[in-house]
């Protein structure tokens, strides 16, 4: 079982920045990918980003070159610094951990954060 905490959204300009923090606690060593979903009202939840164990980062071709993920093993958190936002780019940003190492269907994912609001203004 892995408990994930987000941190970091908020409001931002266009063009602007913003970095998302997870935090993961529980077992965290059974941990195989973790990463990034986000989802605005009426629509499903799209993929974003994710790293695996291995260290070896995927993105969704919506946010490649404007995103970047990143961990920290030593504080178990992983991030998304995410630059020249767009207004598309809103939605609730939900981080994602997996044992088994799924993270481009929704359905195969075990564990979630309750989400961080991010909206871009423009």
């Amino acid at each position: 079982q892995v408990q994930l905490v987000e941190s970091g959204g908020g409001l931002v300009q266009a063009g602007g920045s913003l970095r998302l923090s997870c935090a993961a606690s529980g077992s965290i060593f059974s941990i195989k990918a973790m990463g990034w979903y986000r989802q605005t009202p009426g629509k499903k939840r799209e993929w974003v980003a994710v790293i695996t164990s291995g260290g070896s980062t995927h993105y969704a071709d919506s946010v490649k070159g404007r995103f970047t993920i990143s961990r920290d093993n030593a504080k178990n958190t992983v991030y998304l610094q995410m630059i020249s936002l767009k207004p598309e780019d809103t939605a609730v940003y939900y981080c994602f951990a997996d044992r088994e190492g799924h993270y481009y269907y929704a359905g195969n994912i075990d564990s979630w954060g309750q989400g961080t609001q991010v909206t871009v203004s423009s």
